[in-house]
């Protein structure tokens, strides 16, 4: 008898396993405390893995699987993985254990040293999800220094032969990038998301009786996210249908009045494998071929480049710098993480936004996250593990691979270049050209300096004063220090003093 352990992040139809029915396979999935627990969770992530994973379960019992599913309130549910392995393995006559290769490190050492504690053979399997192989991108950049993502992001063209001709780009040009970061601008069409109004107020109910500590909100009898493959399939036809002719474009802006814009929210169904990427970005293409009057080669491009592009690019880094990467501390920040980011109860206008969105729907656009919470606690000198902590737990798109990378990498520069070529901070110049958020501020955007002045303003010029030593010769960055260097020195003294000030009172901001 085989035991095959299928995890949170694994349920992939598609996957080999599920192409033919035996009796003598078992599969087992279960909710455990130990995974709920090993950070703090919002609510809505929590519940929309374990919705999933009973879904998922209950359609291969239904294709004629076996399936032992064990819910997180089972008195035998030993709230461990190896545990409950274990325990499944001596009683049930298993005689041969397999697994599905984890896309995090914690979980893959974890089962590396189970399997080595097993008198039964055991086997590991690709989760046959991703376009790349786990060292794909080390192998790829040998010898390099610079771990250029376009150079990974044209391989995997070429490979995959998405918009390509020839083993060329169909229209001649590999990125159409600078087409694709449009500032504000009032009245862009809104375009409501879809949303699936799941009551999983028993799923909530069973969460708050076991003790498992969570934050955010939830309306557990309107649930939005999808939790199966057809609505994933669903939401993915939806957005190329109504969403991608406009996303490029609009994809940077931030808006009071539209939250989503033209973003897929394809992250979580993507991350936990309902979807492949080669199926989103295929069924992209096809839609634009369809109408290429309306939907523009940008339009496709920017979009496939994140699906098969970023995405992949990021795992690549993952796999390749772990354990280590998840330690680095360029900048040696030791700040804590003002309260605020846990209430979004903050006078700065554009952290309230971006904030109480994520704790009002465990989602938040990357434009948000890079140049709103990641920019602000960047210029602050917040913790990267604080960081890393919130960014984890808050967002329902988030497992380490995917998150790590993004944050401690692209976000605060605490891997000091290897994801981004130099750290994305700016003042609130850049928020108010792509956001209404400054509108409406409590502070003054275009003050430096006194009574209410934006504090990006000010830790914008502090971080960069106190970080010369690390970042002046940085040649994208060069202009910065040439423009302060020219200052005023009253000017930058009056500067430095205000984000001195702000710096001191984060939990007043």
């Amino acid at each position: 008898m085989i035991l095959r352990l299928v995890l949170g992040d694994q349920l992939n139809h598609t996957h080999s396993w599920f192409s033919s029915v035996s009796d003598e396979i078992t599969y087992v999935m279960m909710e455990v405390r130990q995974e709920t627990d090993y950070t703090l969770h919002h609510v809505q992530k929590v519940i929309a893995f374990f919705a999933a994973m009973r879904s998922f379960a209950g359609e291969m019992r239904n294709a004629g699987h076996n399936v032992i599913y064990i819910p997180l309130d089972e008195k035998t549910n030993r709230q461990s993985i190896g545990k409950n392995l274990t325990e499944i393995i001596s009683t049930r006559g298993i005689t041969r254990f397999q697994y599905i290769l984890p896309d995090e490190y914690r979980l893959d050492e974890e089962l590396n040293k189970f399997c080595q504690s097993l008198s039964i053979p055991f086997e590991a399997f690709d989760s046959e999800h991703f376009l790349t192989q786990r060292f794909d991108l080390r192998n790829f950049f040998s010898g390099k220094k610079m771990y250029l993502m376009e150079s990974f992001y044209r391989d995997i063209r070429r490979k995959t032969g998405y918009l390509m001709f020839n083993n060329e780009p169909l229209t001649g040009q590999w990125n159409y990038d600078h087409d694709n970061r449009s500032g504000f601008k009032p009245g862009v069409k809104k375009i409501s998301p879809l949303e699936f109004g799941h009551n999983h107020s028993a799923l909530h109910e069973m969460l708050k009786k076991c003790g498992v500590n969570t934050f955010g909100e939830v309306d557990p009898e309107n649930f939005a996210w999808p939790v199966n493959r057809a609505e994933a399939l669903k939401v993915l036809d939806y957005f190329c249908l109504n969403l991608l002719g406009q996303f490029g474009m609009w994809q940077d802006m931030m808006s009071t009045q539209n939250r989503t814009l033209y973003h897929s929210r394809l992250s979580f169904a993507l991350n936990v494998k309902l979807i492949s990427p080669a199926e989103v970005t295929e069924r992209a293409i096809a839609e634009w071929e369809k109408r290429p009057d309306e939907i523009s080669i940008a339009q496709i491009e920017g979009f496939v480049r994140q699906i098969i592009g970023w995405r992949e690019y990021m795992r690549g880094i993952y796999w390749d710098k772990m354990p280590e990467y998840a330690s680095l501390n360029f900048f040696s920040h030791t700040t804590q993480l003002p309260d605020w980011f846990w209430t979004g109860n903050t006078k700065m206008n554009c952290l309230k936004q971006a904030i109480t969105q994520s704790l009002e729907t465990a989602y938040a656009h990357h434009i948000q996250r890079l140049m709103i919470t990641g920019n602000f606690a960047l210029l602050s000198g917040i913790d990267p593990d604080e960081v890393d902590k919130w960014y984890l737990g808050i967002y329902i798109d988030a497992i380490e691979w995917v998150e790590i990378t993004n944050t401690r990498g692209m976000s605060q520069f605490a891997d000091g270049g290897i994801v981004g070529s130099k750290p994305y901070v700016s003042s609130a110049n850049y928020i108010d050209k792509m956001s209404d958020y400054c509108k409406t501020c409590a502070y003054d955007r275009k003050k430096k300096y006194g009574a209410f002045a934006c504090p990006f303003n000010s830790l914008y010029w502090h971080f960069y004063e106190r970080q010369r030593n690390l970042l002046e010769k940085n040649p994208r960055i060069g202009m910065m220090y040439r423009t302060w260097d020219k200052m005023n020195p009253a000017e930058k003294e009056k500067i430095l003093s205000q984000a001195n000030l702000y710096l001191e009172k984060l939990n007043e901001l």
